[in-house]
């Protein structure tokens, strides 16, 4: 009696969990929580207008492709042989303020192949790349 009544529980948790798990990961995967960025980039916003896309995109193409792709979707030639993998910044641009944006590509990302590329780039290059990550799709 105790086997089958552990086994009716088991099975129900099991749809439980099942059907929570199916509603509540499609929409985190939509909408992702961010993590604030620190008070030295908060309420960053781009200074440069929609034109500099088009610098934004050579300087992507330079720097960011291999890992990042073409189209931004974490799909370069690098991006097999990484752990975790580059993210999809074509997706992610849609959900982060131009201060995310500024920071990650800033300071890099602890614990992945994302770089700080603060040393190298200057700051209106970065502004230059979000002006163009935010035309991707």
């Amino acid at each position: 009696m105790r086997v089958y009544l552990l086994s009716v529980v088991l099975v129900v948790l099991s749809l439980v969990l099942g059907a929570c798990g199916g509603g509540g990961g499609a929409q985190s995967a939509a909408t992702p929580t961010l993590p604030a960025p620190p008070a030295a980039y908060a309420g960053k916003t781009n200074p440069l207008g929609p034109d500099a896309a088009e610098a934004g995109k050579q300087v992507f193409t330079t720097y960011c492709v291999s890992c990042h792709g073409e189209q931004g979707h974490g799909d370069g030639p690098a991006a097999a042989s990484l752990d975790p993998k580059p993210k999809n910044i074509a997706e992610l641009q849609k959900v982060a303020g131009d201060d995310f944006l500024f920071w990650r590509i800033s300071e890099g990302v602890e614990g992945t192949a994302m770089v700080a590329w603060k040393t190298t780039l200057k700051e209106e290059e970065i502004w230059q790349v979000i002006a163009y990550l935010r035309t991707l799709k």
